[in-house]
């Protein structure tokens, strides 16, 4: 029986990989750190919030204070770390909030793990730091290049991906130096439920049921690796599981596609779904594209992000030769499975794109449209 501290448990991955864990392991205590910002929402919690295995701590990762009390109380044997910013645009605008979360954030959580774990020894011989990362430290690729396996040299081109860069060879250096018992590993781009309407897929949904611009940058394409997020909590359990200490190891979705390809499928389905359900048209009256089954024609191309790297693979051999994984979705049944999310959720994603965030990513748009 496991004891998890999870941060940023209320963010999209997270609070996915505490619905997960919960499912999956009922007789398990997890315990969830989140500091609440921008794209932290206790909302996300709520399937889980009347579990009596779970708990929730607002607070912040810096508060070695509080990591350290939480450590102790609930005797934690496995600590999963995913509290990060990580929208690419706001590392661009402001990176000194990614600095201080990512860099600061990871190495308070690194001392405060090594004080309780190994200086006190509590849980000195079973505990686990997991520590979650990105692709985006491997930089990006050309059209013909292999995709990035674990043993390829870190380029990260955004202070984002440069801050995760950062953590993860804290992280390293703690197992390292210290003994620290870590495990990283490196995710390809997620999508699913609860996913903070910033990013491409659920802005391209959003937007379609408002009936505003789907925004692409540039020509639209850029190629990512899509992974479905229950794949990637199911990836990071069997790291935990089987995982070696110290190592590190890439879950993708073997999934490439352009964001333009995307955004066009996006708008078959979306086109589809209001033609065969009427329903839809009801609920979404603003959806004019979409009940005309034109929805594409709300695409806009916009100014390429500074520094936009031109693609994303990850090559999850090690993965699935040690540890057993492969995802379950393809991005045709995965998208399904999120575009009815988002149907059915119109209040969780209303309330998320009221108030200050909406009126930031309107100007981001705006300032850049090219017509």
């Amino acid at each position: 029986m496991k004891r998890l501290l999870v941060t940023g448990g209320a963010g999209f991955i997270g609070s996915n990989f505490v619905h997960y864990w919960i499912d999956n392991y009922p007789e398990d205590t997890v315990i969830v750190l989140d500091a609440l910002t921008y794209a932290g929402n206790i909302e996300n919690l709520n399937p889980v919030k009347d579990n009596p295995s779970f708990k929730f701590y607002q607070g912040d990762i810096c508060d070695s204070v509080l990591v350290e009390a939480l450590l102790k109380e609930h005797q934690i044997d496995t600590l999963v770390h995913f509290a990060a910013e990580s929208h690419v645009d706001r590392s661009i605008s402001g990176p000194d909030a990614f600095i201080q979360t990512n860099i600061i954030g990871t190495h308070s959580l690194l001392k405060a793990a090594k004080k309780i774990w190994l200086d006190e020894g509590v849980n000195k011989e079973t505990h686990r730091f997991h520590h979650v990362s990105t692709d985006e430290v491997y930089g990006t690729l050309e059209p013909e290049d292999p995709a990035f396996c674990e043993s390829t040299p870190y380029a990260p081109n955004s202070p984002y991906a440069a801050s995760k860069a950062a953590s993860d060879h804290l992280v390293r250096a703690y197992h390292h130096t210290y003994g620290l018992r870590v495990t990283t590993s490196n995710c390809s781009n997620n999508y699913g439920p609860y996913h903070f309407p910033e990013k491409l897929i659920p802005l391209v949904v959003t937007n379609i049921l408002r009936d505003l611009p789907l925004p692409i940058y540039g020509d639209g394409k850029q190629i990512r690796d899509w992974l479905y997020v229950e794949d990637h909590a199911r990836g990071i359990d069997l790291v935990i599981k089987k995982g070696r200490l110290g190592d590190c190891y890439n879950i993708g979705g073997v999934n490439e596609w352009a964001n333009i390809d995307i955004v066009h499928f996006i708008c078959e389905l979306m086109n589809n779904l209001f033609i065969e359900n009427p329903k839809f048209a009801d609920k979404y009256p603003q959806a004019i594209s979409a009940i005309a089954g034109k929805s594409q024609e709300l695409i806009t191309y916009v100014q390429d992000r500074v520094g936009h790297d031109r693609r994303y693979a990850i090559n999850p051999k090690k993965s699935s030769s040690e540890l057993g994984y492969m995802p379950l979705e393809s991005f045709e049944t995965g998208i399904r499975k999120t575009l009815r999310w988002y149907l059915k959720n119109d209040s969780w994603w209303g309330a998320v794109m009221d108030g200050s965030y909406r009126k930031w990513i309107e100007k981001q748009y705006s300032s850049s449209r090219q017509g």
